[in-house]
């Protein structure tokens, strides 16, 4: 008899055990805010790999991007879960490291995206070339500008790792190649669309005789693209503006924006769940990936690549979102 309750209890615990391994991986992807365009692509590309590699993706981030504390109770909650692996974009470079340090305390492998962190105690740094792509928009200005003129800079948020790389690319390409543009000011617009328009607002009162302006965000774009319709300097101002959005795309069309660096956001979603995804089945991936950025030009909106980059199948992803 006791031998009959040992093995169905035996048999129970294997049935257990083979149910707890066969259970669908969770993993939990923190963007630094959901607000933006940029952000709803990385969800799709999270979703599209979720979809691919048959694991739940858990997704939540604060609604604004200078929500710094949301963001590491949000983190903190799908910790305490014990999800299989986290994906996060850091608000600020310094407010996760505790996070990051209790995530390698329970075995909980973490890839960090877009926006890097002080802490080295994460097992991938997967994110655009932020610095070269600073330079990038640096080089475009100067070439609309024929190497020569005034130019500002509205800026994301401070603490930002992410757009302080694309802002100080910027300024060292200025600096080093070309001597006879000056970078006359330099406002954040603490990633809202609105305060960055006042932040051109500012900057373009201060200086009239202004040739040229960078925004290094998808939020610092949009303000600054209101701000030169507004006053009627569309062309007459030169703009590069950084990420992608259809108001910003219409703005390249109808020239307001003279080009934009353009991220990959869907591919960035996608290949952050890959390396937690190869993680879990005893691939480690490198400890920093760099995705390329490009600059688009109105010329180029035609072109079937720069196409499929601007226009990823979002809803195909996330229903009607």
């Amino acid at each position: 008899m006791h031998s009959k309750v040992w093995a169905a209890l035996t048999a129970s615990l294997l049935l257990l055990s083979a149910c707890q391994s066969s259970k669908t991986k969770r993993i939990a992807v923190v963007p630094k805010g959901t607000s933006h365009v940029f952000w709803v692509t990385v969800h799709a590309g999270a979703a599209a790999a979720g979809q691919k590699y048959g694991v739940e993706i858990l997704w939540n981030g604060p609604p604004q991007e200078t929500e710094y504390d949301r963001q590491m109770q949000i983190v903190d909650s799908y910790l305490t879960q014990r999800v299989d692996g986290l994906a996060v974009a850091a608000t600020e470079r310094k407010v996760l490291n505790r996070s990051l340090d209790r995530a390698a305390e329970l075995g909980i492998p973490v890839t960090v995206f877009d926006s890097g962190v002080d802490s080295t105690n994460y097992m991938t740094f997967l994110a655009t070339n932020n610095y070269e792509a600073g330079k990038m928009g640096a080089r475009e200005l100067a070439r609309l500008l024929d190497g020569k003129g005034k130019v500002a800079m509205v800026m994301h948020a401070p603490g930002s790792a992410s757009t302080t790389d694309r802002e100080r690319g910027f300024e060292d390409v200025m600096k080093s190649e070309f001597p006879k543009i000056e970078v006359v000011q330099r406002q954040f617009g603490m990633s809202d669309a609105s305060k960055s328009r006042a932040a051109a607002e500012n900057i373009l009162t201060a200086h009239a005789d202004l040739n040229g302006l960078f925004a290094s965000s998808e939020p610092s774009s949009l303000g600054v693209a209101l701000a030169l319709k507004s006053r009627g300097l569309s062309g007459k101002v030169k703009f590069v503006a950084f990420d992608s959005s259809d108001t910003l795309i219409a703005d390249l069309q109808g020239g307001t924006i003279d080009a934009m660096v353009v991220q990959d956001p869907f591919k960035m979603g996608f290949e952050a769940v890959k390396t937690l995804v190869d993680k879990l089945n005893g691939v480690t991936s490198a400890k920093q990936i760099d995705l390329p950025a490009r600059v688009v030009r109105k010329s180029d909106l035609d072109k079937p690549d720069v196409h499929d980059l601007l226009y990823p199948d979002v809803k195909k992803f996330l229903g009607t979102q």
